[in-house]
């Protein structure tokens, strides 16, 4: 193995004279993540330290400050509308600085909401009971079982062993993403996130351990923070989002926008036709994910030498299958089956069909999860002992945290739409700007879809865009399929935050991603994604004719 560039020693990690820092065990200390860590519980270098200080001490005066000064403002709005903005500007702050844990930030917002007389409590809370709450739950209790077991170990030896893939650092990311944008444009991306999030986490155990056995890192080092996990779990939660524009069945937003738009302009997006005009777009997306999040991430080793025999050795170790580990693929198998059958039917019968809108109904992914999930705690290993593949500690232990945020993300996503604030927001907008031209009509929609996205759910951002686009253009004397089409492709481009998009949250959940880095990354993305619907897509309708 060769390292371009050797990561610094931890300076807490022992000298000469002294006592020996005790070994990492990796496994376990990426098992063991969550959404947010202490400073007491990383490994930071005393620069790193003192940023992370000032960050999350900034955070304690600057949300209650930004909150205090938006709502004093002079502003022409109902007084709902701008109290529950001046909330949501607060709690953005409490969540890019930390100074308490990011699902607490998003709960002190939705109790100021409540106290503040926004809506009542039950309002507040009853977005809570949203399926993709529940598809987070049943995930994360099958990656548990996935991880407890070793089968995304197994899973990540084996695409360590395809050839080529596995000798460069660069390829193996870039790999995985392409196989997460394919999956992710048939089945959910959330359900596609939280299926290969054990294998990716199972991928980095491999890749740190190397570096461990190798001395590349100091012995008590903390794997999360390893810039190789952040670039393969971004990549993985990014890929998907991508992925997802591929198909209208890919994502909810593309299902939600193309009604939206057939409703107001009476022209039908076929299946084939929103492939064709996507493909192109997404492919491009695809190659500039890899190769920006390969630059901020710069992997810790780029060519990895020996891999083959490493990992020929390891599954050698591994030796057969055990019960566990097959029970929990029989719980996995099934649960993604049924997450793919809705696509398998919208390829075969279309998406209007009868029989689509009955399966998909039925199998909706939150309750595909959950039972998924169920099987686990069904099926047994000892049955003599009435011991089944997962136990209730073992699943307490999945990270309620990130459920927790994305549920005060659907809150305030639910609110923004219910206020009218959103609705305020993009029709002064427009007023301001003036708005006549199709291009800067459909620029404004991609810019707006994705500053919504990033504060609230992709769901709720094409639910609550779309909506104000048509009027907008319509008013202008402007076709509006090519704006509200862009509001829709640029719901799922929120890179920014956990709470843009549920696979957002699952990575920012796995712990090896610092809100930090999926800030600084997101940031671009969200640049280039923006800059390519307002560019790319009016181009790839023309030539496809799609809405014609």
């Amino acid at each position: 193995m060769t390292s371009d560039e050797t990561p610094p020693r931890d300076p807490a990690a022992g000298s000469a004279g002294t006592a020996a820092p005790a070994r990492t065990d990796v496994a376990k200390a990426l098992m063991g993540q969550a959404t947010y860590r202490s400073l007491g519980e990383q490994r930071l270098s005393p620069a790193e330290e003192r940023f992370e200080k000032a960050r999350r001490t900034t955070g304690f005066w600057l949300a209650p400050l930004v909150t205090a000064v938006f709502l004093l403002l002079p502003l022409d709005m109902a007084p709902s509308q701008q109290t529950l903005a001046g909330i949501l500007l607060g709690v953005i702050v409490l969540w890019v600085t930390e100074p308490v844990p990011i699902p607490i930030g998003g709960l002190i917002g939705v109790g100021v909401i409540v106290l503040f007389g926004v809506v009542p409590a039950d309002d507040a809370l009853e977005p809570f009971g949203s399926t993709t709450i529940f598809t987070f739950i049943g995930a994360f209790i099958l990656a548990q079982a996935m991880l407890k077991h070793g089968v995304a170990r197994r899973f990540a030896f084996f695409i360590l062993s395809l050839p080529g893939v596995g000798e460069s650092t660069f390829r193996l990311i870039a790999t995985f993403g392409l196989v997460t944008c394919l999956l992710s444009a048939f089945v959910s991306n959330t359900a596609t996130v939280a299926m290969l999030l054990p294998t990716a986490l199972g991928l980095l155990t491999v890749i740190a351990k190397m570096l461990q056995d190798r001395g590349l890192v100091a012995a008590d080092f903390d794997p999360a923070r390893l810039r190789v996990g952040a670039a393969l779990v971004l990549m993985l939660a990014y890929g998907a989002s991508v992925g997802g524009l591929l198909t209208p069945v890919g994502s909810p937003p593309n299902l939600i926008g193309r009604g939206l738009i057939e409703e107001a302009t009476g022209e039908r997006i076929s299946f084939a036709q929103w492939m064709l005009t996507a493909l192109p777009l997404c492919a491009v997306m695809l190659v500039v994910l890899v190769a920006v999040l390969l630059l901020l991430n710069k992997p810790e080793i780029r060519r990895i030498e020996g891999v083959q025999e490493y990992v020929a050795r390891e599954r050698a170790d591994l030796g057969r299958m055990s019960r566990a580990e097959k029970t929990t693929l029989v719980a996995f198998a099934v649960t993604v089956v049924l997450w793919i059958f809705p696509g398998v039917i919208a390829l075969a019968a279309g998406t209007d069909s009868s029989i689509y809108e009955t399966v998909s109904g039925r199998l909706n992914e939150g309750i595909v999860a959950v039972l998924g999930a169920s099987l686990l705690f069904l099926l047994p290993t000892d049955w003599g002992r009435r011991e089944t593949t997962l136990n209730w500690s073992d699943a307490a232990r999945i990270d309620w945290g990130t459920i927790l945020l994305f549920g005060t993300g659907i809150i305030f996503g639910s609110l923004l739409a219910d206020t009218g604030l959103a609705r305020t927001i993009g029709g002064s907008a427009s007023d301001a700007l003036g708005l006549t031209s199709t291009f800067f009509i459909t620029a404004f929609a991609a810019v707006l879809a994705i500053l919504i996205s990033e504060t609230t759910s992709n769901t709720a951002s094409a639910a609550v865009v779309v909506p104000i686009i048509i009027p907008i253009a319509q008013a202008a004397q402007v076709d509006p399929f090519v704006p509200a089409l862009a509001a829709t492709f640029a719901a799922s481009f929120g890179f920014m935050l956990p709470v843009s998009t549920p696979q957002n949250a699952i990575a920012y959940g796995s712990g090896v991603v610092p809100i930090t880095t999926m800030i600084r990354s997101g940031f671009g993305f969200d640049v280039f994604g923006a800059l390519l619907i307002i560019l790319g897509l009016p181009l790839m309708i023309a030539l496809t004719g799609i809405g014609g």
